[in-house]
Order: structure tokens, then sequence, then C-alpha cells
């Protein structure tokens, strides 16, 4: 009898013991960015140099291997790690790179998409804000193991032209599932543009723009320190506003004006 009660006791300390360790390790949170690349030729968008502008080479373009683009940028910050980059996982997509957040369970996956394809981006990114199409990518080397992105994603983001401002898209996704997911739009006035398909689509928009801007990635960074943090969304918005004028020396007045939350 005393044997059963030892064991059971220690049982039951091995429970606790699990328990806690889950408790104080939360599961990863995945965001996923979905960038159209620059293209002088096949987008709407005020010329930018050759080297810049050509949606086929992520490498120098201004949204993706430029200095503030999202791959570069995020390479550069002292707060994420670069885990892998692949290229061409997808006929529409010429790269893609996983990060990780080196205080945090929290991992980006940005994809660079041609920017011929800037349509796709677009619709794909409304297909994962609507919860559909979730993905399991794996991470070599990772304790993480694998993620889930896309529809699987705790936040999605689009970076790149407005390309609501040329076309539309033939079909909308709609919301699959109760589970919030934020969403972050960086393109010239995205909240008169993208406001009613993201309706559609489910997602709350943390931050997208009321008017004209440069999709840099500096950006994005200062949105998601704040979401990671748990800041309010007002906080977000602010913080965004901060590093905004500081980059394109706009004013803070400007910036406030230019950045928004909420519906």
């Amino acid at each position: 009898m005393r044997k059963f009660t030892h064991g059971s006791l220690a049982l039951l300390c091995l429970c606790f013991y699990l328990n806690s360790a889950v408790s104080q390790n939360p599961p990863a949170r995945t965001v996923h960015v979905f960038v159209a690349l620059a293209d002088n030729e096949h987008q709407g968008i005020v010329p930018v140099p050759p080297r810049l502008g050509n949606g086929l080479d992520p490498a120098r373009n201004l949204y993706w291997g430029a200095a503030a683009g999202v791959r570069t940028f995020f390479a550069r910050s002292s707060d994420w790690a670069l885990l892998s980059c692949v290229q061409k996982p997808k006929p529409e997509i010429l790269e893609r790179c996983v990060f990780k957040h080196r205080r945090a369970e929290v991992y980006l996956v940005a994809d660079a998409y041609r920017g011929d394809e800037i349509r796709q981006a677009i619709f794909d990114f409304f297909d994962a804000a609507a919860g559909a199409s979730p993905e399991r990518i794996a991470l070599p080397a990772s304790p993480a193991g694998t993620l889930t992105v896309r529809g699987g994603s705790n936040l999605v983001a689009y970076v790149g032209h407005d390309g609501l401002m040329d076309f539309q898209l033939p079909l909308v996704p709609r919301k699959k599932n109760d589970i919030h997911r934020d969403a972050i739009i960086l393109a010239c006035a995205s909240k008169q543009y993208f406001g009613d398909a993201l309706r559609t689509a489910g997602a709350y928009p943390l931050l997208w723009t009321t008017n004209l801007m440069a999709p840099e990635a500096y950006t994005l960074k200062s949105a998601l320190d704040g979401w990671i943090a748990g800041e309010t969304n007002e906080h977000i918005r602010e913080r965004t506003a901060v590093a905004y004028d500081k980059y394109q020396k706009c004013g803070l007045r400007g910036a406030r004006r230019l950045f928004v939350t909420g519906w």
C-alpha cells in the first residue's frame, strides 16, 4: 500500500511538472509575409531605378534584397535570425526566407513573389487572411520541426504595390473559421482598397494605411516588435509611425495620419 501511495505521488508530481513545462513554453506563433516584388514593367508604380524595379531579380529588388527590403532588413536585424532561404519553392515565388525571433517563439516566413504575379500575391494574402490553405513547412535543425503557415498563421502581412488600384480580384476568399488572425497591409491607401476584401476574409486589420507610402521593411519590423511584445493596437500604430518618420523624414504628425489600426 505504501509503494502504491509513493508511486501515485510520483506520478502526480511528474504530471504537474509536465503541465508546468507546457504552460511555460507556449506554442510558437507564425507570421507569413507576402511580398510582391517591385516591377516597373508590370505594376502601376512610379518607376524606380531599373535595378530596384526588376520584378524577376529578388536579390536587388526594392522590396526584398535592397537595404530596406524584407529579406535584407530582417537578416541584418539583431532581433531576428535567418534560418533558411529557398529558391523558387513555387513557380510564382522566387524566394522564401524563414526567420526566428531571438527572444520569443515567433517565426516569420516571407515569400518574394515575381513582380508580374502581384495578382497571385494579393489573392494568396487574402486566402491566408481567411484561414484557408494552411501549409506545413519543415524547419531543418530547429526544435520546432515544422511550422503551419499561410492560413495557419497567427498574423499575415502584405508588402508591395497596391495592385487593387489597377485590378479587381475575380474571387475573394471567405473566412473559414473563428480563429483570430491579425493582418498588416503595407501598400498605398490600403484601408480604402483592401477594406471590403479583408472584411470578407475575416482577419483583423492590425495596421494599414490611408495614403501613399513606401512599403519598406522597417515599418513591418516595428509593428511586429509591438505585436510580439503584446502591446495595444494604438501603441503598435504609434511605434510604427515613429519608425516611418525616422526613415522617411515625413514628420511624425503626417506619419500618424498615414497609419491606422482597426476598422
